[in-house]
This record gives C-alpha cells, sequence and structure tokens, in this order.
C-alpha cells in the first residue's frame, strides 16, 4: 500500500466522513486533501533522513499516522463541513510533528513552508486584488460597499512607519487573503491585528504594528460614539482631532454618568492642546488590548475613551485638589503618557470617575467575636468591589477548643471563618474587571496554625478548605530561631495570650517564654507543643504542594517600621509588598505606583535628574490619591487620612540589566540593585519631605522614625541589635544622606511610609516592560491574563541575535523546543546565554542578595518570587532561612517548573491558542538544585523529596496578584 493510500485512509477514519474544504489564497475553495498532507511530511523526512527515508517502513508508518492525527485535529475543532485555511492545515502539521518528538523533522518542514511562502507571495497586494473576487464588506447599519483596500494600504503603511523590519505588505496580503465577501468591517479591522500579530514571534517589532492596528479599532469606536456618527481617522489626523474630540469626550462620560462633573470645568482647550497623539505608537500590542479591553471606558460595551484621553483623565482626577489644577493634569499626564511612571490599576480604572477608589491595598486585622469577624467579611466586600486587594490579619481570632463565654462552649477555630471569606472574595470580583483576591495571615504560635497550612490543599475536609483564598504565614524570628536550634514551640489560643499578638522583637521573646512557663505551670487552658523543625518542615511541604502559605516575617516588618509608636504591622497585603499598622478600628490603606528604570536609562547608567524629577511628581501624584480618594469603609478613611501611606516602587528592573549587558546572576546586578534603589529611596523620601513644607507632615509624624531622624537605612541598626547580630545586612550607601537627615528633620515627613515595590503585574504589559524586580522566566512564550493570551518574545536578545546573524527560523523553532531557554541551544553564543538566562536557570541566592540590598532602602517590603528549578526540603530550608537572615521582610510565590512548557508548535497564525511555560510544580522532584550556599549553618532538613504536589501555584502567566499592579 502507498503512502498516499494508507493516509488516505487515516483521513477517512479520522474525519468520520467530514466534508472539509480549503478556502485557497485567491478566495477559491476546493476539497480538503489528506494526501498533500503526506507528500509535504515525507518530503521534511527526506531533507532530514535522505532520499531512501520514505521506503522505510518506520517513516510510512509514521507519516500515516501523522496525517491521521491533523486530520482528527482538523475534524474535532468544529463543524465537519466547514472551510479550513492553508495555515491552519500547515499549523497542526507542524504540531503533530513537534509532538511525535520529531523536531528535526519540524524544522525541515518550518524551512520548506517558509520556502512556499516566500514563493507564492505577490509582489505587491494589487496582484492579489486582481485574482480574488470582489469583496464587499457588510456595515454597521447592515449595507454593503466594496473593500477599501487603498484606505487598508494606508492604515497598514503607518502601523509600520518607523518599523524597519515589518513589511506592510505582508500584512496587508495576508488581510486580504483572509477576507470573504459579506464580511463585517469589525472583521476586516480585527483579520488586519491577527495579520500583524501572526509575525510576532518572529519580529517582535510586528507587536507594535499589530497595536496600531488595534488603534484603527479603537479610533473608529470611540470617535463615532462621541461624535454620534460614524467617524474614521488615520494617526496623521489626530493631531486636528484629538483637540477636537477631548471636550465632547468629557461631555459624553458625564452624561453618561461616568466621570465626575467636575472634569468640565478644567480648561479643556488648555488640556487639549497638551495632548501628544504620537505617543499612541508607543503601545505594544499586548499593552493597547490589556488597556481597551480593561481600562477604556465604555457605554454598553462601545469604547468612547482613546489611549491619550485615558491618561489625560486620570491626572485630571489625581488633580482635581491642585491650586493649578491644569498645569498640575499636564505634569501628570506627562508621567503616564511617557512610561515614566504608572499608577496603579485601581487608580487607572477609577481616576476622575464618579466613584474614585484608587487604593490599591487594604490591611485589616479581624476582632475575637462574631460581629467583629462578620464585619471584617462585610469590609473585605466592599473593599473588593472597587479594585482593592486585600490582606486579613486574622490572628486575633481564638483556635480550636477556645471556651466560648458566651454560649459556655468550645470554639470551632479560624478556620471555618476563613471559608466564608474566601467564598466572598469569589462572589465580588470587581465587576467583572478581574478577579477579587484576598490574603490571609496568621502567626506561626497561633493554635491553628496546622490546619491554616492545609487550607489550600485539595485533599481534606472541603468545609476546612480554601482554594480560591491566598494565605501567608507571619513568623517572627523566635520561631525560626527555635528551628535552628532544634527546639520546642507552643501553639496557644490568642485569647489566653492576647498580648502576643502586638508584641515583637525582644519584648515578644520574653512574653513568649512567660506564657510557656506559665502554660507548664497549667494556668493556661489551651496550648499544644510541637517539635519547631517538624513544624518548619511542614510549611516548606505545604509550600511546595500548593503554593501556600507563604513566608512573611513578622518582626523585621515591625523593627524597620517607621510607624512603631502609633500601633504594629499584623500582616502585609495580597501581595506582601505592604507593611503598615492595622487595628480593628483602622484598615491600613496603600496607594501605588511603579518608577519605569529602562525610561530613566542611559548608556553609562540611570539618568539621575530625570529620575528625580519622575520621582518628585510620581509621589505628589501617590499623595493627592489620599485626598481625592472615595473610601468605601470608615476604617480605611481614617487610617489613610491620619497616616498617609504611599508606596513608589519599579518595573523594568530585567530590561535595565538588559540594556546595560548585566548578567541577573552577578554582583553587577546586585550593585544596580542597590544603587537604583538608592536613587529612588532619596528621591523619594526628598519629595515626600518637599510635600510636608508645603502642605504639612502627616498627623502622626510626631513619635516616628522619620521624626527621630532615623530613615530606612538607618534602621538596619535596630534589626542588627534585635538579632543580636545574626544578619547579613549591607549597609553600604553613595549618596548624601546627612542632607536629607536633616532637611526631615527639618521640615518633617507628609507620608509615613514612601516605598514599596509591587509585583506591577499589568502596568507593566500597558508600558510594555519587564514585569517588576523579576528575571526573565522565557525568551519565547505565551503571556495569559484577562485580555486573552499574547505572544512575547524577548526584544533584546532578538535584536543581538540579528546582529550576529543568528535570528531565523530554525532558530524560533528552537526556542520553543528549548521553552525559550538558550541554554540547550549550541549556536547561541556563551555570553548571550548567560545575560539572557532565564528564571528557574538562575541560583536564587542572587535573587535574595539583590532583594536584600533593594530592602535596606525601602520603609516597606517587596514583593520577591522565587524561583526554584527543582526544589527539595534542603534546597527550600537553606533559601527560606537565607531570605531571613539576609533580612528580608517577605517573600511572595514560590516558582517551580513544569515537565510541560512552551507547546511544542508554531505560533505563527495561532497567537494566542498555545499554552505558555507553566508555572505549576513539577510532579517529580530531582535531588537537588543549583547550589544555595547556606550563609551560617547547613541545612536542618535533609534532602529528603517534599512528595506529590497536590495544587498548582500562581501560574506565572496568569498572575492573581493583578489586584495590586
Amino acid at each position: 500500500m502507498t503512502i498516499a493510500s494508507t493516509s488516505r485512509s487515516a483521513a477517512d477514519e479520522a474525519g468520520h466522513g467530514a466534508q472539509l474544504t480549503v478556502v485557497r489564497r485567491d478566495g477559491s475553495n476546493t476539497p480538503f486533501d489528506a494526501t498533500k498532507i503526506s507528500v509535504a511530511v515525507t518530503k521534511a523526512f527526506l531533507a532530514v533522513e535522505g532520499n531512501d527515508a520514505g521506503a522505510t517502513h518506520r517513516v510510512r508508518d509514521l507519516v500515516t499516522d501523522l496525517t491521521g492525527r491533523v486530520v482528527e485535529a482538523l475534524t474535532r475543532r468544529g463543524d465537519a463541513h466547514r472551510s479550513l485555511q492553508v495555515e491552519d492545515i500547515q499549523d497542526q502539521v507542524e504540531l503533530a510533528l513537534m509532538r511525535a518528538g520529531e523536531h528535526q523533522v519540524a524544522r525541515a518542514y518550518v524551512l520548506y513552508r517558509e520556502e512556499r511562502t516566500k514563493a507564492r507571495t505577490p509582489s505587491d497586494a494589487a496582484e492579489l486584488v486582481e485574482t480574488k473576487p470582489v469583496v464587499s464588506v457588510r456595515q454597521a447599519d447592515g449595507t454593503r460597499a466594496p473593500l477599501d483596500v487603498e484606505r487598508l494600504r494606508v492604515i497598514v503603511a503607518e502601523a509600520a512607519a518607523g518599523l524597519d523590519s515589518v513589511d506592510p505588505e505582508q500584512i496587508l496580503n495576508e488581510t486580504i487573503g483572509s477576507c470573504y465577501d459579506g464580511i463585517a468591517q469589525h472583521e476586516v479591522e480585527l483579520a488586519l491585528v491577527m495579520a500583524a500579530r501572526s509575525y510576532v514571534e518572529t519580529e517582535p517589532q510586528y507587536s507594535y504594528a499589530a497595536s496600531r492596528l488595534l488603534l484603527d479599532q479603537i479610533r473608529r469606536e470611540a470617535l463615532g460614539r462621541v461624535h454620534g456618527e460614524p467617524r474614521q481617522a488615520s494617526q496623521a489626523d489626530m493631531a486636528t482631532a484629538y483637540p477636537e474630540y477631548f471636550p465632547r469626550y468629557i461631555s459624553t462620560g458625564i452624561e453618561a454618568g461616568l466621570l465626575d462633573p467636575e472634569l468640565a470645568t478644567f480648561d479643556l482647550d488648555r488640556l487639549s492642546a497638551a495632548i501628544k497623539p504620537e505617543r499612541d505608537l508607543d503601545f505594544a500590542f499586548l499593552g493597547l488590548q490589556t488597556l481597551y479591553d480593561r481600562y477604556l471606558l465604555h457605554i454598553d460595551k462601545t469604547r468612547f475613551e482613546l489611549p491619550q484621553a485615558f491618561f489625560l483623565r486620570v491626572a485630571m482626577g489625581m488633580a482635581l485638589r491642585e491650586e493649578d489644577r491644569e498645569g498640575r493634569a499636564i505634569q501628570f499626564y506627562e508621567l503616564l503618557s511617557s512610561f515614566r511612571f504608572m499608577s496603579s490599576t485601581p487608580t487607572l480604572f477609577n481616576s476622575g470617575t464618579t466613584r474614585p477608589q484608587l487604593s490599591s491595598c487594604f490591611l485589616t486585622t479581624v476582632a475575637d467575636d462574631l460581629s467583629g469577624i462578620f464585619n471584617g467579611i462585610r469590609n473585605n466586600a466592599m473593599l473588593a468591589k472597587y479594585s482593592g486587594g486585600l490582606g486579613n490579619d486574622w490572628t486575633p481570632v481564638r483556635g480550636i477548643g477556645a471556651k466560648i463565654r458566651g454560649t459556655n462552649g468550645e470554639s470551632q477555630g479560624v478556620v471555618p471563618f476563613l471559608k466564608i471569606a474566601n467564598d466572598t472574595a469569589v462572589a465580588v470580583n470587581q465587576g467583572g474587571k478581574r478577579k477579587g483576591a484576598v490574603c490571609a495571615y496568621l502567626e506561626t504560635w497561633h493554635m491553628d496554625i496546622e490546619e491554616f497550612l492545609d487550607l489550600r490543599k485539595n485533599t481534606g475536609d472541603e468545609r476546612r478548605r480554601t482554594h480560591d483564598m491566598n494565605t501567608a504565614n507571619w513568623v517572627p524570628d523566635l520561631f525560626l530561631q527555635r528551628v535552628e536550634a532544634d527546639g520546642q514551640w507552643t501553639l496557644f489560643s490568642p485569647d489566653e495570650v492576647p498580648d502576643l499578638h502586638d508584641l515583637f522583637g525582644p519584648a515578644f521573646q520574653e512574653a513568649y517564654e512567660k506564657y510557656e512557663a506559665a502554660a507548664d505551670r497549667g494556668e493556661i487552658r489551651v496550648f499544644r507543643r510541637v517539635r519547631a523543625l517538624d513544624l518548619w518542615r511542614r510549611m516548606l511541604t505545604v509550600l511546595f504542594e500548593t503554593g501556600h502559605p507563604w513566608i512573611t516575617f513578622k518582626d523585621p516588618c515591625n523593627l524597620r517600621s517607621p510607624q512603631q509608636h502609633s500601633g504594629v504591622v499584623h500582616s502585609s497585603n495580597l501581595c506582601t509588598e505592604i507593611t503598615l499598622n492595622t487595628t480593628v478600628d483602622e484598615t491600613a490603606v496603600c496607594n501605588l505606583g511603579s518608577v519605569n528604570l529602562i525610561a530613566h536609562l542611559t548608556e553609562t547608567g540611570l539618568d539621575a535628574d530625570l529620575l528625580r524629577d519622575t520621582v518628585k511628581t510620581a509621589v505628589r501624584m501617590l499623595d493627592n490619591v489620599i485626598d481625592v480618594n472615595f473610601y468605601t469603609t470608615p476604617e480605611s478613611e481614617r487610617a489613610n487620612q491620619r497616616h498617609r501611606p504611599v508606596g513608589l516602587g519599579l518595573m523594568g528592573f530585567a530590561d535595565a540589566l538588559f540594556s546595560l549587558r548585566i548578567p541577573y546572576s552577578s554582583e553587577a546586578a546586585i550593585a544596580f540593585a542597590d544603587s537604583s534603589m538608592e536613587a529612588i529611596s532619596y528621591h523619594a523620601i526628598e519629595a515626600s519631605s518637599d510635600l510636608a513644607a508645603e502642605r504639612g507632615s502627616y498627623s502622626t509624624y510626631e513619635g516616628s522614625l522619620w521624626s527621630k531622624g532615623i530613615l530606612p537605612i538607618d534602621s538596619l541598626e535596630i534589626l542588627r541589635e534585635a538579632r543580636k547580630g545574626d544578619v547579613i545586612l549591607d549597609d553600604a550607601k553613595s549618596l548624601d544622606w546627612d542632607t536629607l537627615r536633616a532637611k526631615v528633620l527639618r521640615d518633617g515627613m507628609r507620608n509615613s511610609n514612601v516605598m514599596a515595590i509591587a509585583p506591577t503585574a499589568t502596568i507593566s504589559n500597558i508600558c510594555g516592560v519587564s514585569q517588576s524586580i523579576e528575571p526573565a522566566y522565557s525568551n519565547l512564550f505565551v503571556k495569559s491574563n484577562m485580555s486573552g493570551e499574547f505572544t512575547v518574545a524577548n526584544p533584546y536578545l532578538v535584536n543581538d541575535l540579528k546582529a550576529r546573524g543568528l535570528w531565523d527560523q530554525v532558530m524560533v523553532s528552537d526556542l520553543k523546543y528549548h521553552d525559550g531557554i538558550l541554554t540547550n541551544i549550541d549556536r547561541v553564543p556563551a555570553d548571550l546565554r548567560e545575560l539572557y538566562a532565564t528564571a528557574f536557570e538562575i541560583d536564587p541566592l542572587w535573587l535574595i542578595k539583590s532583594a536584600s540590598r533593594r530592602q535596606k532602602w525601602i520603609d516597606q517590603a517587596q514583593s520577591l518570587n522565587l524561583y526554584m528549578a527543582s526544589p527539595s526540603g534542603k534546597a527550600l530550608d537553606e533559601l527560606y532561612r537565607n531570605a531571613w537572615r539576609y533580612g528580608l521582610k517577605t517573600t511572595y510565590y514560590l516558582r517551580s517548573q513544569s515537565k510541560t512548557h512552551v507547546e511544542k508548535s508554531t505560533l505563527q497564525g495561532t497567537d494566542g491558542k498555545l499554552n505558555a511555560v507553566s508555572a505549576t510544580i513539577a510532579a517529580a522532584v530531582p535531588a537537588a538544585v543549583p547550589a544555595v550556599v547556606p550563609v551560617t549553618a547547613p541545612s536542618v532538613i535533609d534532602d529528603t523529596p517534599l512528595g506529590e504536589p497536590t495544587g498548582a501555584i500562581c501560574s506565572l502567566e496568569d498572575p492573581d496578584c493583578e489586584a495590586c499592579q
């Protein structure tokens, strides 16, 4: 039997009588013929294995099997009578080859496909138009008009302007080939975007082309809605269109009840003249698509807000209480629209609207009585409704077996109430904009700590599980000291040891030991003794298995807090970067935004003057948020007005390293982390002190560390003394801190806290930069979020490979095969493999050391993910004890690799449909990881594998931390 006949048999069997047709590139239809698949696959095998390959039984059987797989995949994806695109069939062939492990053959097929594409691509779109039947386009009102090819040509040419690696004819040809008679206008626009997106994996510049094509769709939608009639405008038209549009946009938003009527009282002509339409071209596709899907205002799902109007609206909302409102709004707009700084997501969502809830994070303490517990859950719902991320301190709630005086019964502990809080977070999903999210914190001495550890497990009583709630351990230093000494640890119910909740450092140790002695004398009713090492081992095991609870450290958060005189830090927030005091009567609130490092970089380093200007304006913007904010609970308003904390962070750290040619795993990277954060810290404190001179210090300033001349860098000594020197801290500095210290003592501080590094999961997408302080976790992947799935290629790597003549389709195929990791691609020079090493190739101790250098400058904390290629008990023990010993305040997710990564297929033509680098934990754990050297003592845990994971760690490409930014 011939290959063709066996292939046809396989196709008939797989298709089950399917009557597929293929849409040719000239628009005509032909019957689907599976033998063409077998011929193409056979040629690929011949190219790799020689001319005799086709005669071997192995190849014949493989061709038959692969052809059957392709046909089966094509027929199971929808109507058996549907039409197929040629590219769709080719994608499935390549996918089948990859899945079969025939990677060399797949590479040959990719090259064959590329050659065929070049051979048949017309030199000009006119050739394609001549061979294609006349296509009519269905308008919104149902009328039809001929496809306006000339306008498409203008739009595509604009999209490619300045992008030397983008071929506008290629996009135009692809688009025209996808159009059919009767196609809807919005489908034409989509075809343009998809045509450009399909080339992103081979040329990152196509991401900007796709963004500009999407921009044309947004212009039509927004201008038509605001003007009340169909409107289209090219980018060249927007210099005059924006000033005409903007006042109408404000009126439209106010009439719809979406914008604050006070915006109409601004000098709109002055503001309109400040708009810079050319900045619409600065978005990469992921950024603009995210903006369109989730941020731009709409009426009945029709957007009426253009990107620059969006930035200006946000700026106006934050300038409402300024004396020169227009001048400040333009200043704020300049910062946002240039991507030098970006406010957090709640601010972007709500600034200038009728419900301006602009704050990012809320921290609460839950009281130990039924009324207090349900008031806390109610507050969660109210705070989450308007896009807040929540951190709840549940430590005061009494443990299992504790006495309930009102009923003379015994408590069921904290877990049943956590279940209710979990379900509340699911129910309140922030209006569909993004997931509601909450993190519960519990101190390590709480009686219910062991049940708390199991909350995210997939086994056990579902009534005592919280699959949607994040959890975190609030760990005192004394516990880790007991772990290292292999001592005992005593669990208590907080109703019998009420002051432990508010104590830290040496005072906590003294009280804790007194309670232990009281328990030994029989004076405490509910307590339990455990081996500290066993509990620590269980904490790490559960963290490995479920990704929770995170490890955060109570004592450094409090010992270095500027606000020790007015309360206690009882927890962090949803993303572990906020460390503010909470009580039952005060909900801590933080207003976040991030400096884009790469926007301040020169060939030699950071532009100090530009950075200072950015930070000074950004701190003013964040401080303004406090006064214009819409507060949903009295507890949050009370705390925010009294203490006025803000959290200025950064993003684009990995981009900066790439630009400076500094590998992440190097002393130079640690030094840059140190110097960049020192500069931000210096200017942020200076800016807050300037605001204090202008507006007055926050009301609880007196008695704070600030008022004593103790800056964050100085508070390192407090931690060192409390730990009796058992800590690794670097206190080197390069700026004139004495002068700044004197200024703070003279002028005061406007804000109790000024800095915090948040994950920037979404705003970094808008700006088109790497997330926060994260290392790159792949050089080619598909990123998923609530806007969809997007191909992302590392543009720095692509440019380097181009410069060395190494960027070609084979390299793309190799990157996909190796999950965006360069280590095993021999063609890539060693220096590039080192520079572009991904997160799982980097020894995590480098992450901790860099974070430690940043932490010395920060008055709050940083959202620090830790990556391990192959976790083991010993490795995790050393990792987290290093994090503690290097003085970190918190850690965030533990991320580990799965066995299956990027789907081994083409991304071309299927962008948005493939799996990305997964961050679920590996099912099998190797015995060792890249060396993490213990800093003082060997691991207290052996290297026994931790067991099978029972739940997924937060996905890298779909982070729940979006609730922060």
